[in-house]
């Protein structure tokens, strides 16, 4: 089973919000963790519009990507542009992407609908394609 780590800045919306849809669409095809530049704590709005569609990431927490080791995953995902701010290791593993979605933090639940669709659509087709 294919190792994935979401990596954004703060890990509070996006990288939890694709760490939930992998969580859920990805069960038995691939094992995931999300982490940020560094830690924060998970939004709210995130967790409300992840649970509108049936998705609870209230348990989940925001961790700091130097908690990990970089080698212990397959494919590392950046949400956020951030992939430039990472650690080399992280960069070099089998598979990087950076996303570039949009932040929502701050912005109205109408954008966190938009970038929670956004990622769902993302991290579906990043399962297919690893699995």
């Amino acid at each position: 089973m294919k190792k994935v780590m979401f990596a954004c800045k703060k890990n509070s919306c996006r990288s939890q919000m694709a760490e939930g849809f992998a969580k859920e669409l990805g069960v038995g095809k691939i094992d995931v963790t999300s982490s940020g530049l560094e830690a924060s704590q998970v939004n709210p709005t995130a967790i409300k519009v992840m649970s509108e569609i049936g998705i609870d990431i209230s348990n989940q927490t925001s961790q700091a990507i130097s908690d990990f080791k970089a080698e212990d995953y397959d494919a590392v995902i950046s949400l956020c542009g951030c992939g430039v701010n990472l650690p080399n290791e992280w960069v070099l593993q089998e598979i990087f992407e950076d996303w570039q979605l949009d932040d929502p933090d701050g912005q109205s639940i109408e954008t966190f609908r938009r970038v929670r669709d956004e990622v769902k659509q993302r991290v579906a087709k990043l399962i297919n394609q690893i699995s």
